[in-house]
């Protein structure tokens, strides 16, 4: 059973001087369930989501989130508090604009910048709408599809609920098969989908390419991007449930890019996401 929860994960402590703080639990390390935690590093969309928080937290932003533009830098680790401190570049009636540095103590007591993150905030307005729809499988394929279980699943999917139309594949590559898993996902908390809660769920399973190879290979996020189109509701995802495709655009040259995009259970689009990772080096073999 996780030791922290998503609410506790995501709530972030005001400091005297305008900055945030955060705690990483192991609980949310990208690395294998069955392995300990510091066999990886913090998820990634954990970080998103708390970059997006506390903008809106440390700036007082009440329009909705629009755009998130998050770079790794250099991996956070468990067990040390890490800092937001957030900017307001521009605020308008239309749309604010802010960004966030993320540091975290080395082990010399010095703080080191492990992400900065970027956003777009604005309110809709009435206005004419062309958004296309996508068929998707029924809420009924909640009671058939499968969950993601086994050794290779990362320690951070033990607080999400998954449901896939195709897949889990992970590791399990065929000739042919289109790179792409497709399948309905939430919180496991219980409560209703909003943005910061998208917001994990947009990077919440492993790299698509590793259901085209059947060894896993090092890999790190250095940017991660999100467009919001529609903030979830409960009317349109019903007990936090919305649709997630996950499609690798390009692997090659030390690099993977992917992306994703997710829709209501009515078929409303609700974000996209784009993720460029660095492969580690292969190094050659001993002679």
């Amino acid at each position: 059973m996780p030791e922290q929860t998503i609410t506790e994960a995501l709530t972030l402590a005001p400091g005297d001087d305008g900055a945030l703080s955060a705690d990483l639990h192991g609980d949310f390390s990208n690395g294998r369930l069955n392995a300990p935690p510091e066999t990886g590093f913090p998820f990634g969309g954990l970080i998103a989501a708390l970059c997006a928080s506390a903008m809106q937290q440390g700036l007082g932003i009440t329009a909705p989130l629009r755009s998130l533009s998050v770079q790794y830098m250099t991996p956070a680790r468990f067990g040390q508090p890490i800092r937001f401190t957030p900017r307001l570049l521009r605020g308008g009636r239309s749309a604010a604009f802010a960004q966030v540095d993320v540091t975290q103590k080395d082990r010399e007591g010095q703080d080191r910048l492990t992400n900065h993150a970027s956003a777009t905030f604005g309110d809709d307005v009435p206005g004419p709408a062309l958004t296309p729809l996508a068929a998707l499988p029924p809420l009924g394929a909640l009671q058939t599809g499968r969950d993601l279980e086994g050794p290779m699943a990362p320690r951070f999917s033990q607080h999400v609920d998954y449901r896939f139309e195709t897949g889990p594949h992970i590791l399990q590559p065929v000739p042919g098969r289109p790179v792409i898993e497709r399948c309905w996902m939430k919180i496991r908390d219980g409560g209703p989908l909003d943005v910061i809660g998208l917001c994990y769920l947009l990077d919440a399973l492993y790299p698509p390419v590793w259901t085209a190879i059947d060894k896993p290979l090092g890999m790190a996020t250095v940017d991660l991007r999100y467009d919001i189109l529609t903030d979830p509701t409960p009317e349109h995802c019903p007990d936090g449930w919305a649709f997630f495709e996950f499609r690798m655009l390009d692997f090659g040259s030390g690099w993977t890019v992917d992306e994703a995009t997710v829709w209501a259970a009515d078929g409303t689009p609700l974000a996209l996401a784009r993720q460029r990772r660095k492969l580690a080096p292969v190094r050659p073999p001993r002679p």
